[in-house]
């Protein structure tokens, strides 16, 4: 089973999150963000990772703490879950359109953390949720799941729509990923012999 168990406690947030790579999409989701909710929603469903989370957080000041701290706990759980990464597919790319938004991400589980963040999110709120918190949510998750990510907004105007999409494609990107291929189950997916 190719599950996850996390949970960290800092002076700014508690989170405990349950992951399985190999789910339906079903998804228990309380993040104390609204918007990030939605989103992780969809990450799950798009993915078709089980995934429960909850996170009390000092969103009081704002919601940057919990916002990061989810997305370097998302980021352990992963790597928890993949183990030492035998039999998975390795890279995942998709493009995903929705309405006047188009968002490619391509991932390389690779053992190396990186992120392009190409998007040009044009407003800095989407109802209460400050934007540039997107980018710090995926930093946290590549640099703690040590995977390389790109991420580039080829169209879009909607900020939501932008950020919507973002969660999806990059949801649709690590499906594929994290598949096994059958024929090189038990193989690692490098010339190194590690990840």
């Amino acid at each position: 089973m190719r599950t996850a168990e996390i949970n960290r406690k800092t002076n700014e947030t508690d989170i405990k999150l349950s992951l399985d790579l190999d789910g339906t999409g079903k998804s228990e989701i309380n993040s104390g963000v609204g918007f990030l909710d939605h989103m992780l929603t969809l990450f799950a469903r798009h993915g078709r990772f089980d995934l429960k989370l909850s996170c009390d957080g000092d969103t009081y000041v704002d919601d940057h703490h919990s916002v990061e701290d989810i997305g370097i706990t998302l980021g352990q759980a992963f790597a928890q879950a993949l183990s030492d990464k035998r039999g998975i597919i390795r890279y995942g790319s998709f493009i995903l359109p929705m309405d006047e938004t188009l968002i490619l991400a391509a991932v390389d589980i690779s053992g190396r953390s990186y992120l392009n963040f190409d998007l040009h999110i044009p407003t800095q709120k989407v109802g209460t949720f400050d934007t540039e918190l997107c980018e710090e949510f995926f930093l946290g998750f590549v640099r703690n799941s040590d995977m390389t990510m790109h991420l580039k907004q080829l169209e879009g105007k909607n900020s939501h729509h932008i950020i919507e999409g973002t969660f999806k494609c990059v949801a649709r990107a690590l499906r594929q990923a994290v598949s096994v291929d059958e024929a090189f189950k038990d193989e690692i997916p490098s010339t190194k012999g590690v990840l």
